[in-house]
């Protein structure tokens, strides 16, 4: 076929001219532009208005059950801004008083109960707050916080204030931890009403009963208190049922209960009733002695630094007659930390000169395990062996001591493992070659002002026993039955030792009531004293 001239040749069709594309174009633009200006008009309402928010969409939305405390927690939660609102205009209203502004305190009230409404309102149907209802009490509440501020109420007289106020809560809130501390020591402190009756009667069977001082007599001679091929152990309290349950509970699980030595110590109140109740029951044919501590002649003022403070007028107003003084804390004040039977524990080889090793027991432990496999721990030469305390509670040396002292800053490393008294060998000839009782005098005689530690025992054995304690299996000794509610029951059950360190002690009705049949288990509730003494 012949093709056509150029001239004579069809145009080429286009899809779309020119002048349509321009339009396109144009109307892009201008959409653009018209987006760009409506998104920055609604961007300054939002910034102006920051209460007011757009809730269209959600108001759209089927809300599941809502929890206020987590909506709460959202910035755009309308329960968030009435909140937030609220504790300001608390804050003016205390102002407002002050200058006597009665009619915007007056106010301001009204309005901080109508927000108090809406969240109980919300928490009750567990939905948020819709819009409806919080923008007017929102927008109200703002313009009284406005009208507030306008009243010279600025910033600097809001926070001299609410300082002022604060500084009154702290004050009574201190005051009422003081008389809560207070109240809590007299309770731990107490002895039940029907433990009472116990000792009672046993001091009478004492008194009236010549047999049994004669028995107690015949026991005191006995070869065994001082053989060393058997075990030992020691206890020094004036509770008898605590002793006896330590007692109970160390011969049940014990694989040979006739070598097991027990030397009790107690007070010249508690030494009749003691001897009375450990002669009168067989504890599975172990031998238990008790002395008195007003028999040890030695242990005196002249030879004891503790015992001379422990004397000093000054130590006994400051336990006893400073109780109103809220600048120190109510337990730094507690007087078991003066009676000397918990001092005696620093004096183990002066009360038994003829022992080699000992395990020294608290009167509120109990005893799970068999525990003569302590003896022959290897100690590796070491006076002290115990469970060490920082492996969860960060019990280190700067916890108890003050570092700031140069004495204790220059001799002891403040993140030294700190350990617990309560199950401890004590290995009495290392004890008394490196004159241990020595150096725990020195440190009593350098805390005379009380400058290094404030209390206990525990302080001055961690100096006593610097670099010569031997850290045992953590399963020999689990503490903190007497406060802590949560400890692991594994735990627990893999522990020789249980410790009802704390004030919340089994025998009492504050005893955690999880952990109080462990310890009632080993209670001789046959005993007619018992329970004769459990019906009144």
């Amino acid at each position: 076929m012949r093709r056509r001239a150029a001239d004579y040749r069809r145009p080429v069709r286009r899809r779309l001219s020119c002048w349509i594309w321009s339009l396109l174009g144009i109307f892009t633009i201008a959409g653009f532009v018209l987006f760009v200006v409506h998104h920055h008009h609604d961007h300054e309402d939002h910034v102006e208005q920051p209460i007011l928010e757009s809730e269209s969409r959600n108001e759209q939305v089927v809300h599941e059950r809502l929890n206020l405390t987590q909506d709460m927690s959202s910035v755009n939660s309308y329960a968030r801004q009435l909140a937030e609102q609220m504790t300001l205009a608390k804050a003016y209203i205390i102002i407002a008083k002050e200058h006597n502004n009665l009619h915007l305190a007056w106010e301001l009230s009204s309005k901080i109960r109508s927000c108090q409404f809406l969240l109980s309102k919300a928490a009750m149907k567990e939905e948020p707050i819709p819009l409806d209802e919080a923008e007017p009490i929102i927008r109200s509440l703002s313009s009284l916080i406005l009208k507030a501020q306008d009243a010279h109420y600025d910033i600097a007289t809001t926070m001299m204030t609410m300082k002022s106020h604060i500084q009154a809560l702290e004050e009574r809130a201190n005051a009422a931890s003081v008389q809560s501390m207070m109240f809590g020591q007299l309770t731990a402190e107490s002895l039940p009403k029907n433990l009472h009756c116990l000792e009672l009667k046993l001091m009478a069977d004492w008194l009236t009963r010549k047999s049994l001082q004669d028995f107690a007599d015949e026991r005191r001679n006995s070869p065994r208190l001082v053989d060393n091929n058997l075990y030992h152990f020691c206890i020094f309290s004036d509770n008898l049922v605590a002793v006896s349950v330590v007692i109970n509970s160390t011969v049940a699980n014990a694989d040979h209960p006739k070598q097991l030595i027990f030397h009790i110590v107690t007070d010249s109140i508690h030494y009749g009733l003691m001897q009375a109740w450990f002669l009168n029951n067989d504890f599975k044919g172990s031998t238990v002695e008790v002395q008195n501590i007003d028999n040890f002649a030695w242990l005196n003022s002249s030879y004891s630094p503790a015992v001379k403070q422990l004397l000093a007028a000054d130590s006994r107003k400051y336990y006893f007659d400073g109780s109103m003084d809220t600048s120190v804390e109510p337990k730094f004040r507690n007087p078991k930390y003066i009676y000397l039977l918990n001092h005696l524990r620093f004096y183990i080889p002066e009360i038994y000169p003829q022992l080699e090793k000992i395990v020294f027991l608290d009167d509120d432990v109990v005893v799970q395990k068999d525990l003569t496999p302590l003896f022959s721990l290897d100690l590796h030469g070491n006076v002290n062996g115990a469970v060490e305390t920082c492996l969860e509670a960060f019990h280190r040396y700067y916890k108890y001591l003050n570092f700031s002292n140069p004495l204790i800053s220059s001799k002891f490393d403040p993140q030294a493992c700190g350990w617990a008294f309560g199950m401890n060998v004590f290995d009495l000839i290392a004890w008394r070659k490196a004159n241990v009782t020595a150096r725990y005098h020195y440190w009593i005689e350098q805390n005379d002002d009380r400058t290094i530690w404030k209390l206990g025992t525990l302080p001055p054995g961690l100096l006593a026993f610097y670099g010569m304690t031997e850290p045992l299996d953590r399963r020999w000794h689990v503490l903190g039955l007497g406060y802590d509610a949560n400890v692991d029951n594994r735990l627990i059950e893999s522990a020789a030792v249980i410790h009802f360190n704390g004030n919340m002690k089994p025998w009492l009705k504050l005893g955690i009531s999880r952990y109080r049949p462990l310890w009632e288990r080993y209670v001789n509730q046959t005993h007619p004293y018992l329970q004769d003494c459990a019906t009144h």
